[in-house]
């Protein structure tokens, strides 16, 4: 055997070493990606309306919060955002009443819509966090709209983990993993 069929051989065994290392992380069902629908999921139960002041996860923001975002097409930070667990798309009971905060200012501000934009913690592939976000804010959608919200009052976008910290502490990425909630005046 030649120098060059020798180190031929090298190579192709050593790609076929790493390769077989490599795992593949699974996409999931597209019925997975609804709330409540993965495995050991939560069932979608919404709290009535009269009890959203006091449901779980419901916090009111303070008078004059500096955290609130306004341009003349959107209002950012008036709704808090729906947190997720890492790498699921269920809402979990605690974040329920986040969803029906944004019921109820929809209910009094008919002519304001929602964009729901999807974020990821820096884990996954930039793809794989895509339709990750992609899927998280699709699963509030659909709360929203099983809470009788039209279709035409909400919009989607993914932003993966575009807006994530990179090697961030776990008190960090779980704050990366959420549904943000913009309000669309026009």
């Amino acid at each position: 055997m030649n120098l060059f069929s020798r180190n031929l051989c090298f190579i192709l065994l050593s790609g076929a070493l790493v390769l077989a290392g490599c795992k593949i992380k699974p996409r999931p069902a597209p019925t997975d990606t609804l709330a409540g629908s993965q495995t050991g999921g939560i069932t979608v139960a919404p709290v009535p309306i009269s009890d959203v002041g006091t449901a779980p996860g419901i916090v009111p923001r303070p008078p004059g919060d500096t955290g609130i975002l306004e341009d003349e097409n959107t209002i950012r930070g008036l709704l808090q955002p729906v947190y997720f667990d890492f790498d699921q798309t269920a809402i979990k009971t605690s974040e329920r009443g986040k969803v029906q905060e944004a019921l109820k200012y929809l209910q009094a501000n008919p002519p304001r819509r929602l964009l729901l934009e999807g974020h990821c913690d820096w884990r996954g592939t930039a793809e794989y966090n895509l339709g990750l976000g992609d899927r998280r804010a699709t699963a509030v959608k659909e709360f929203l709209k099983y809470l009788s919200v039209s279709n035409d009052k909400l919009e989607s976008l993914s932003k993966g983990d575009l807006d994530a910290k990179e090697n961030a502490a776990e008190d960090v990425m779980a704050k990366d993993r959420r549904v943000d909630f913009v309000i669309l005046k026009k």
